[in-house]
């Protein structure tokens, strides 16, 4: 992190770094559950870490020790699985009964320490899945991940009951992990993973009212939403994550997701986490060509789509992740009301504790910056690695390594997880 400057402001020079500061310390009231502490959130990282039983287990214990006293008043957990038999890469946790109900209690608790509120990531990966972990996936209709040289098996279209029963492992695991000490959940509905692939003409082709129009697309979002909320009740938050597009070509776009925002809204989801891509179209890792240079001077990936949002959608709660790297843009994205959170994710698996250091002034700003060789299944595949080891070391008690050799990362992760979960992470998954 970059050490707080002693100079004073100028009359002409905006608000002062302890103004800024200030911001991003208010509390931020939820229609349901309880208030964040503050405007600083840690958005969800996949931390690879269950165990192989798909607990979640000590090390992932670990590394929210780490984490809960570092300043953020939101914590969102990476994924956690609601079908035991549908894994998006190794290490997932999953949760489809009481089993672990001891362990994600102390998750929960280790978690919440310092303070802030927990969500756990509910999600499901469709057609997403290695075959390795997941031989025979299911989606929204049959249609492969395009150009993944058989690391993929084509998934088989899901009939009306098993859609209806997806939409009841949601409302079940969610109910379980607030049970067990959580404070809320987020539907991860980004990043191509099943929801996503039902809200996408590209790969939801159905005729069925889960498909069909624009409507029907939603409709699985739609009654995932509702039946958490008549799991959790009234007293836990709920959120969601969506794409403001998915960057290809007669895919979801920018309109699809506001009218998909405006829904939710009505739906009175808690908060809504914009982000965008797919994992072969990375947009989320910064390392995406279609990323335009005014929104990366910004720093913020998405902060157009999230004003357009604000300007539409006035009373749907908005968190921003990918990019902030400086109290400066982050204040800035608070305090012209584009967003109500700001996300931070990969900055705290190398500075774990740089929220903290951000409201008490030691700092103004993050090193972390994505790599790039120009090649980008290679970025891909240098950021996704080199962040998921900085978050194993912290889960075995050692600090975060920053400048570590690529070269090493790599040797680590293949030895951990093997061959097919480096080519999966090519590609961003």
């Amino acid at each position: 992190m970059t050490a707080a400057s002693p100079t004073p402001p100028t009359p002409d020079a905006g608000p002062s770094p302890e103004e800024q500061r200030a911001l991003l310390a208010r509390p931020f009231a939820l229609a349901h559950g309880d208030p964040l502490p503050n405007r600083l959130a840690k958005a969800a990282l996949s931390e690879g870490l269950g165990r192989r039983d798909l607990s979640p287990g000590s090390r992932i214990r670990r590394l929210y020790e780490r984490w809960a006293d570092n300043g953020t008043g939101l914590i969102v957990t990476g994924n956690v699985m609601v079908d035991r038999t549908a894994l998006g890469e190794a290490g997932n946790v999953a949760v489809e009964d009481e089993r672990d109900l001891a362990d994600l209690r102390a998750w929960a608790s280790a978690a919440k320490a310092g303070g802030a509120r927990v969500w756990v990531q509910l999600n499901h990966p469709g057609r997403q899945a290695p075959r390795t972990l997941t031989p025979r996936p299911v989606a929204p209709s049959a249609i492969a991940v395009p150009g993944t040289g058989g690391l993929f098996a084509t998934p088989r279209a899901l009939t009306d009951d098993e859609v209806v029963d997806l939409v009841a492992r949601f409302a079940r695991t969610a109910g379980i992990v607030c049970r067990a000490g959580f404070d809320g959940v987020q539907v991860h509905a980004a990043h191509g993973y099943l929801i996503s692939q039902f809200l996408s003409p590209v790969t939801n082709r159905r005729e069925d009212r889960w498909g069909g129009d624009a409507e029907g697309r939603r409709r699985f979002l739609v009654e995932v939403v509702r039946a958490v909320r008549a799991e959790i009740g009234e007293h836990r938050s709920l959120s969601v994550k969506l794409n403001s597009a998915d960057f290809q070509r007669g895919g979801f776009g920018e309109d699809d997701s506001l009218e998909v925002a405006r829904v939710l809204a009505d739906e009175g989801v808690d908060l809504l986490e914009v982000s965008g891509g797919t994992y072969s179209s990375a947009a989320m890792l910064g390392v995406d060509s279609s990323l335009k240079e005014s929104t990366r001077r910004r720093e913020a990936y998405f902060v157009d789509f999230a004003e357009r949002v604000r300007r539409e959608v006035p009373d749907l709660p908005l968190m921003l992740t990918g990019g902030f790297r400086t109290l400066g843009a982050m204040s800035e994205a608070v305090a012209s009301g584009a967003v109500d959170v700001v996300g931070l994710g990969r900055p705290l698996t190398v500075e774990p504790h740089a929220p903290a250091g951000l409201l008490d002034g030691s700092v103004t700003s993050s090193q972390v910056r994505p790599r790039r060789s120009g090649i980008r299944t290679l970025d891909n595949l240098t950021e996704l690695v080199h962040y998921s080891v900085q978050m194993w070391r912290m889960a075995d008690g050692r600090d975060p390594a920053p400048d570590r050799h690529p070269a090493l990362n790599v040797a680590q992760y293949l030895a951990r997880n093997g061959r097919d979960s480096i080519r999966s992470t090519r590609r961003g998954l």
